[in-house]
C-alpha cells in the first residue's frame, strides 16, 4: 500500500518532492547571488569564500546560536569547520543585524534576477500559495524551521516567496535530520551514501570538510554494513536504505502541503517554473550539490 492510501495524503510524494525541487533554487539565491556577498561585507564577514556568510545568514534566526548548536542542526557539516566558521559570526556583527542584511540581500538579487516579474499577479499568487503552505507547518521538533517562523513576513511578493521557500526548506530539512537518523546514518555517513548513489562525486561533499580519514572511515562502517562495495558505489541494499530515507523524508514534508487543493498545488508549479528558471538561468547556482535534489527514488518498489 502506497504512503497516500494508507495515509489518505492529499497529495502524492511525487508532488511534494517537485515543490521541493522548485523552492530549492528560489531559497539558495541568498547563498549565491553577488548582492548576498556585498550585504555580508558590508557588515565586517569575510567574502573570499562563500562559508562565513552562508553560515551566518542560515543561524540567524536561531539568535546567537553556538557553534556546537549550529552543528548539530546543521547536521552535514565537519564540527571543526563550523566552529571556525560561526565561532566568531556573532563577534562580526549580531544576528538581527545579519536578518537585516539577508533581508535586503534577498529583495536586492530577487529584484535583480526576477527583474519586471516581481511586479506580475502570477509571482503574487505564488506567494500567496507557498505563504498559506509555509503557514500550515507544524515546527514542534524542527527548530530550523520554527526559527524562520518566528519571523515577520515581509510584504514584497518575491520576498513573500523567499521567506516562504525557507520556511519549507528549512522543516523538509529538519525532517531530514530525523529521517537519517532513523535509518542510522550519522553525518559524514549519509554524505558517502550520498556519494554512493550517485548523488553528485565525491569532491562535490568535500565542501563539508569532513577528512580523509573521517570519510574513509565511514566508508568502512557502511561497507561493513552492506551498504557499499569495494568500489564505494552503493549495493542494492545501500540504495534501497537511501531511498528509504528519502521516503520518509518526502512524508515527513507533506504536511504543510495539505493546506492547499491539488490543483492549487498544481497551480503553484505552474507558476513557479518561470521564476525559477530565470534563477537557474542566471548560472548563480552551482550544477551539482550534496542535496542530490535531482536524484529520482522508485517509492513503489
Amino acid at each position: 500500500m502506497t504512503y497516500e492510501a494508507a495515509h489518505g495524503a492529499r497529495h502524492g510524494l511525487g508532488t511534494i518532492r517537485q515543490l521541493w525541487q522548485l523552492l530549492e533554487p528560489v531559497h539558495a539565491t541568498v547563498y549565491y547571488a553577488p548582492e548576498a556577498y556585498e550585504e555580508a561585507a558590508s557588515l565586517g564577514h569575510a567574502t573570499d569564500e562563500r562559508w562565513p556568510m552562508y553560515f551566518a545568514y542560515r543561524a540567524a534566526p536561531l539568535g546567537p546560536a553556538s557553534p556546537r548548536l549550529v552543528a548539530s542542526l546543521f547536521y552535514s557539516f565537519a564540527p571543526p569547520m563550523v566552529e571556525r566558521y560561526v565561532a566568531r559570526t556573532w563577534q562580526t556583527s549580531p544576528p538581527a543585524r545579519v536578518l537585516a542584511a539577508r533581508a535586503t540581500a534577498v529583495d536586492r538579487a530577487l529584484g535583480t534576477l526576477l527583474g519586471p516579474r516581481t511586479g506580475s499577479a502570477d509571482l503574487a499568487e505564488a506567494a500567496l500559495l507557498a505563504r498559506r503552505a509555509a503557514g500550515a507547518a507544524r515546527t514542534v521538533g524542527r527548530p530550523l524551521a520554527a526559527a524562520n517562523v518566528a519571523l515577520p513576513w515581509p510584504k514584497a511578493p518575491h520576498a513573500v516567496l523567499w521567506h516562504a521557500a525557507t520556511i519549507l526548506r528549512e522543516h523538509r530539512g529538519d525532517g531530514h535530520v530525523a529521517a537519517l537518523q532513523a535509518h542510522h546514518l550519522d553525518p559524514v555517513e549519509a554524505l558517502v551514501l550520498q556519494a554512493g548513489v550517485g548523488a553528485a562525486p565525491a569532491e562535490v561533499f568535500e565542501s563539508r570538510q569532513w577528512s580523509p580519514q573521517e570519510w574513509n572511515a565511514a566508508r568502512d562502517r557502511l561497507t561493513a554494513r552492506g551498504l557499499l562495495g569495494e568500489d564505494a558505489s552503493a549495493t542494492d541494499a545501500g540504495l534501497a536504505l537511501r531511498t528509504s530515507v528519502e521516503r520518509l523524508t518526502d512524508e515527513l514534508a507533506a504536511a504543510p502541503w495539505s493546506a492547499l487543493a491539488p490543483q492549487e498545488v498544481g497551480r503553484l508549479a505552474e507558476l513557479l517554473l518561470p521564476p525559477v528558471l530565470d534563477i537557474v538561468g542566471a548560472g548563480l547556482l552551482p550544477a551539482q550539490s550534496a542535496l542530490g535534489i535531482g536524484m529520482k527514488y522508485d517509492y513503489d518498489s
